[in-house]
């Protein structure tokens, strides 16, 4: 994928409303995300992009896939960490339920329904396979970014901020298209 490409997919997400994101569209609800990060992580650009494109993989398939799918989308453009992280949000939000008893009740409905698409809690086997990944820490803060990213009317700034910052990350030679 070119740099041209994610950024017509990006607007193309800005069209829709999302159950999951209570009704923002998934480009209003990634913007949030990223903003998020951007906020809490000012330095650290490739989680904030992950923030931003962490739901893409709902363009290429089913909600139990749209980790692995979107971080296979930008993985070439946007590199392993990004991409580590996009399909890592995913097994963190299921993390969490298993190892903190007061998430579940802060998820949407939406997010309670599709943890059962995307296996339920992780299992004891599964929390040590998912804490010896080098991005967990960082997937569990970009799950709670996610979680916090689903504010109807939220002010926060547009694609164009973050097309300079995609440039800057885009892997030489993908960045046309």
């Amino acid at each position: 994928m070119t740099l041209g490409e994610l950024l017509v997919v990006l607007e193309s997400m800005g069209s829709e409303p999302s159950e999951e994101t209570r009704g923002l569209s998934e480009l209003d609800h990634g913007l949030q995300c990223a903003f998020e990060l951007e906020r809490d992580r000012p330095r650290d650009r490739e989680l904030q992009l992950a923030g931003l494109v962490h739901d893409i993989g709902h363009r290429y398939g089913p909600d139990e896939q749209h980790g692995v799918l979107g971080a296979q989308v930008v993985r070439d453009l946007l590199g392993d960490r990004v991409a580590a992280l996009v399909e890592g949000h995913v097994p963190a939000k299921r993390y969490l339920v298993a190892t903190d008893v007061s998430y579940r009740s802060k998820l949407s409905a939406e997010s309670t329904r599709t943890l059962g698409v995307q296996g339920g809690p992780l299992s004891p086997h599964e929390i040590e396979s998912f804490l010896s990944s080098p991005s967990a820490a960082d997937a569990v803060e970009l799950r709670r970014a996610d979680d916090a990213a689903k504010v109807p009317g939220r002010a926060v700034p547009p694609l164009a901020h973050w097309v300079p910052v995609l440039r800057d990350m885009a892997a030489p030679g993908e960045m046309s298209g």
